[in-house]
């Protein structure tokens, strides 16, 4: 998926939606695939961003809990351990940062298994398949345009 990369760069996620901002828009794309979300105010937030529920109230599980990470650098076990002490061993988590996880990352999460780790490439992924339900100053913050390419007879299953 790094192709990915080269048509949406993540700089322009990194440059134009830092810091608290990243929150707001992982708080809102969870919105369109059907979570309600709480984003925590800025400032300390003792390791969990937003807290993501499918109720009206955010009282019946599955309430996850997620932190973002909006720096370019690689997460690594300590960010994910500190994760998996907030969500603790019944609750659910996901860590959603702008980069990649380390292979340690991966295999202390998969070893938890109530960690859901959402790398960049994933989080452009669900950016684009969820792009036109996203809140208007997302959209024009991560300006893109649907193109239709036509398919060739082989790869559309006629032959």
């Amino acid at each position: 998926m790094r192709w990915l990369h080269a048509l949406l760069p993540d700089l322009t996620l990194a440059q134009n939606v830092k810091g608290h901002r990243f929150a707001h828009l992982v708080g809102d794309l969870l919105e369109t695939m059907g979570y309600r979300t709480r984003v925590s105010p800025e400032g300390p937030d003792k390791g969990i961003d937003i807290v993501a529920f499918r109720d009206e109230l955010g009282l019946h599980p599955p309430i996850i809990k997620v932190q973002v990470k909006s720096g370019e650098g690689n997460v690594g076990p300590p960010e994910v351990q500190a994760l998996s002490g907030a969500v603790g061993d019944k609750g659910a988590g996901l860590f959603v940062p702008l980069a990649a996880f380390s292979k340690q990352a991966r295999d202390f999460a998969e070893a938890k298994g109530n960690l859901r780790l959402l790398d960049g490439d994933a989080l452009l992924e669900l950016l684009l398949e969820h792009y036109e339900e996203l809140d208007a100053k997302y959209r024009a913050e991560i300006p893109l345009k649907r193109v239709y390419i036509p398919e060739p007879a082989e790869e559309a299953g006629e032959v």
